[in-house]
């Protein structure tokens, strides 16, 4: 019996131990099955995967042959190339020298430079198909460099320029007049506030407003109120959404630390939304409406053009109802729901994405697309949300304050460009929106099948990505020949074309028969050959040998 006793009541504490341990094992697995399978997924394998990549480079007729392209197709590209780099030492003298000695000092261009194709391939294109950075004026839907050459505008200024350049330079024109009176005195308020609180309240259907310098700044403090108010410690994020780049919303590469309060889950997922109804230390979900054209991959750019698997397609319905879904277990549970509409801003609706898909969300944030294009981040949240202190706790309190968050000349920009965001005629603009733009995208499609061409092109509204359907390790060259056909694009390429709302039929007919130029070119050069037997898995395989050869020392 005395022996009897201890076996039992090691048992019994065994059995309770197991009791405690098991449900949180279980909620560990849940979570780990509502992550992506991709790396966008998994942050913190994918951290380590980039820490094991080794830098190597092609050179010679490597470099023309990398897919085991035949002598004459190498030759015929290299040629190629090097007639082109003569294009644009014609075409940027000015520019290029700018660009050259801007990337010694600025740290941003110095890593735009280097990231704008597969880093195998980066070194020759910098040195001889670098372009301008720099422009000098802009008109309708055309930028000039400070070489004179006209372009048609398809950076959109990375989202913030959904009605044109020519608006919003009326915009700031207005701004500057209105502000000068009292110039950048930071502190008190210009009164044209009141109009713009007004007016953000109206449009979110939210009760309180927040300013800030950026958008970056504008989610961090959806974010830490979510918190404060939630108790709770952990956010959710979607696997390959973009909520700037400060560490909580960029877990994986890029963050030289891990973060520890973040749950990057699958999109479009049952078990993401049993993971919300389960656990208890989700305090919110944030949610890019953008990345309805491609739920759950990281934001195309041609940097990470290795092979033609870049996929793309929005599907309104479907991405309708998943918002709902995510509203409809937020609701239960008690987690706010974030809509970072920093990019996508008013280019879908004038009432954002919420009137867009009909969903309500309990925290929005805006970016400079409000304030005429100039430096801005707002929060639109619910009162009991938004509140900073708590009555019967004085020292509790959830602090965010910045010199220049209600900037006089950022204000009258803003209220610029709300004025007209509110007048009917304005507003017309967006009657028929994605019919114009999905039948741009027909039309544009149909012409490269025609020719012939192993470009398509998917789109959410005038956002668009380019996809290619022939297996190719030479994608990345599209983004050279189309800026040789006076297309101006940004440092991530073909990935995002971000086209603002004042393109005219005529306009866009322009573009489309520049892009089917620049691909007639491109072909005819050679860089999309293909034997028949090469795909997209092969050249993975392909490049994984290259590393490992590469690690070891082969």
């Amino acid at each position: 019996m005395e022996t009897t006793l201890p076996i039992l009541s090691m048992s019994v504490a065994a059995a309770a131990s197991a009791a405690a341990v098991l449900p949180k094992i279980k909620a560990r697995v849940e979570l780990s099955r509502a992550k992506h399978r991709s790396l966008a997924g998994h942050s913190k394998m994918s951290r380590r995967v980039a820490k094991l990549l080794p830098f190597y480079e092609f050179e010679g007729d490597k470099y023309f042959g990398c897919d085991g392209a035949p002598d004459v197709v190498v030759k015929q590209r290299k040629e190629a190339f090097f007639r082109l780099a003569g294009i644009y030492a014609e075409r940027y003298p000015k520019g290029r020298a700018m660009t050259k000695e801007a990337a010694e000092t600025i740290s941003d261009l110095n890593f735009t430079e280097s990231y704008r194709v597969p880093f195998q391939f980066s070194r020759l294109v910098r040195e001889h198909l670098g372009t301008s950075t720099f422009m000098e004026s802009s008109s309708g839907v055309t930028v000039t460099d400070v070489d004179g050459n006209t372009s048609y505008d398809l950076t959109g200024s990375y989202g913030v320029n959904i009605f044109g350049n020519d608006f919003y330079k009326e915009c700031i024109e207005g701004s500057e007049k209105r502000a000068h009176a009292l110039g950048p005195v930071l502190g008190p308020y210009h009164p044209v506030i009141l109009q713009n609180v007004q007016r953000l309240c109206q449009i979110s259907g939210l009760d309180e407003v927040s300013f800030h310098m950026s958008g970056t700044e504008a989610v961090m403090q959806a974010v830490r109120l979510a918190r404060y108010h939630t108790k709770r410690t952990h956010l959710v994020r979607f696997a390959g959404a973009y909520h700037g780049w400060w560490g909580d919303v960029q877990p994986g590469v890029g963050n030289p630390i891990a973060a520890h309060e973040t749950y990057t889950l699958s999109e479009m997922s049952e078990k993401t939304l049993h993971v919300l109804r389960t656990r208890k230390d989700i305090a919110c979900v944030l949610v890019n409406p953008l990345q309805g054209l491609h739920p759950n991959v990281n934001a195309p750019g041609d940097s990470s053009l290795v092979d033609s698997s870049r996929g793309g397609n929005f599907d309104r319905a479907a991405y309708t109802e998943w918002l709902k879904k995510l509203r409809e277990v937020c609701t239960e549970r008690g987690i706010v729901l974030i809509f970072d509409e920093v990019f996508v801003g008013f280019r879908l609706a004038a009432g954002g994405a919420q009137e867009y898909f009909g969903v309500k969300a309990d925290m929005v944030t805006y970016g400079k697309s409000l304030a005429g294009g100039l430096p801005v981040g707002v929060v639109c949240g619910k009162k009991d949300l938004m509140r900073r202190f708590r009555d019967d706790r004085p020292a509790d309190i959830c602090f965010a304050r910045g010199t220049f968050n209600s900037h006089p000349y950022v204000m009258t920009a803003m209220d610029e460009f709300l004025s007209r965001l509110a007048s009917p005629n304005f507003r017309a603009i967006y009657d028929g929106l994605d019919a114009t733009w999905n039948g741009r995208v027909a039309k544009l499609n149909k012409m490269m099948t025609d020719a012939e061409l192993p470009v398509q092109f998917a789109n959410f509204s005038s956002i668009w990505t380019v996809k290619y359907t022939t297996p190719s390790r030479y994608n990345w060259m599209l983004q050279y020949y189309l800026r040789a056909e006076g297309l101006a694009l940004s440092w991530v390429g073909t990935g995002r074309l971000i086209f603002s709302l004042n393109y005219t039929d005529a306009d866009f007919a322009e573009v489309a028969d520049r892009f089917v130029r620049a691909a007639e070119k491109m072909k005819a050069d050679g860089f999309w050959w293909h034997d028949g037997a090469l795909t997209n898995k092969t050249i993975k395989r392909q490049i994984l040998k290259e590393m490992l050869a590469k690690r070891f020392g082969r």
